[in-house]
């Protein structure tokens, strides 16, 4: 009899719209628990490597942590403003008995794209990989270097 009198409430037309916001629950909910390779964001080393970006009058530095590489899998370019930094990382296969308790190098293809705030010489850009780190020494275009003017009075 109770159920009866709840099923049949009066203002049951009046709560519709919460099952709008249950369903937007619902739907969050099954996106943040999908993995993140069924989604197609399946890019494991996204922002991999990380990198630090300094300039003075006459050049740009690079200095980037890419530890475990060699220099073959590295691929570095400089197009006008454009710089990329480009690889593959390898990590090597584990036992297949092996279970994991934390996971946190990635594997896989990496590829870093950014704009310079000025033109550089592609000529006489410079790159140096040691013990890990990956150092690119980029000169500004003549132009793009800051000039003094003398002032006649």
């Amino acid at each position: 009899m109770l159920l009866r009198r709840v099923k049949s409430w009066p203002f049951e037309h009046q709560l519709n719209g919460f099952s709008e916001f249950d369903r937007l629950r619902r739907d969050l909910s099954q996106i943040l628990t999908t993995p993140v390779s069924q989604v197609g964001l399946d890019s494991p080393a996204g922002v991999y490597p990380f990198l630090n970006v300094t300039q003075d009058q006459e050049n740009f530095y690079i200095r980037s942590e890419i530890p475990g590489m060699t220099l073959d899998e590295l691929d570095v370019s400089v197009t006008g403003r454009t710089m990329t930094i480009a690889g593959e990382r390898r990590i090597p296969s584990e036992n297949q008995e092996v279970r994991y308790h934390r996971r946190e190098r990635e594997a896989g293809k990496f590829r870093r794209q950014f704009n310079l705030p000025t033109d550089v010489e592609p000529d006489k850009v410079e790159a140096k990989y040691r013990h890990g780190m990956l150092m690119i020494v980029l000169p500004k275009a003549e132009s793009a270097k800051p000039r003094k003017i003398s002032v006649n009075g």
